[in-house]
């Protein structure tokens, strides 16, 4: 019998892409449901009554939410081409940079993105402080594991896709060849991947669609 797995999730979440990836390096089929979050499905709403949020993980009619546990539970479910690696202190820091760029990573950037004046250049400061990190992490190493994708570059992803459009948007540059070689050269490699690359949205949509939310965000 085959298996039914079913992503919901919206063209340009980068939470969503996070699961599409995994999907797709495990070899796993599924059908792709994109939801408009300004009219939420029923089907939304049954699979992830409490956040009522993409994405969503529907797999033999149960159904996973939030990226990060998704994309565990894709690791738990089908070993094959895993995530992680099989030390355990190994896997315990990949799953700590992951946290990383959740906790600290994405709101010091989106911050710097949505601000203007003072609060933009500490968000900008904080932003850098971040990603100095990650610069750290990636000296020396092609991925965020050594030479192959992990759970750690999964989660991290969003930044190849999105950081040149918020660059774009607001006529800044944060990561550059000089303060951050490692992380820049790692955003490359990782967007050349086939299976990362053909799964990327169309950076003209992105602009067009993050430009529209910055501007009502700075019009409230």
């Amino acid at each position: 019998m085959a298996e039914e797995v079913k992503l919901l999730k919206t063209w340009s979440s980068p939470f969503g892409l996070r699961i599409v990836w995994a999907l797709k390096l495990k070899g796993i089929q599924y059908d792709s449901i994109d939801e408009d979050l300004s009219n939420k499905s029923p089907l939304l709403v049954q699979y992830n009554p409490v956040y009522k949020k993409i994405p969503v993980l529907v797999h033999n009619g149960n159904s996973i939410s939030e990226s990060l546990v998704i994309l565990e539970y894709i690791e738990d479910t089908w070993k094959h081409n895993p995530l992680l690696p099989q030390d355990p202190y190994h896997k315990a820091t990949a799953r700590f940079w992951v946290k990383f760029g959740d906790d600290k990573v994405i709101p010091s950037i989106w911050s710097a993105f949505l601000k203007q004046g003072k609060e933009q250049e500490d968000a900008i400061d904080e932003a850098i402080e971040n990603l100095k990190l990650l610069e750290e992490q990636l000296k020396g190493k092609k991925f965020f594991g050594g030479e192959k994708i992990g759970l750690t570059d999964l989660a991290l992803g969003w930044l190849a896709s999105l950081v040149p459009v918020f660059e774009e948007i607001v006529g800044m540059k944060i990561i550059d060849e000089e303060r951050f070689p490692s992380l820049l050269a790692w955003m490359h490699e990782f967007s050349q991947v086939a299976i990362i690359k053909e799964s990327l949205p169309p950076h003209d949509k992105l602009i067009v669609k993050f430009q529209a939310l910055r501007d009502r965000h700075l019009a409230k």
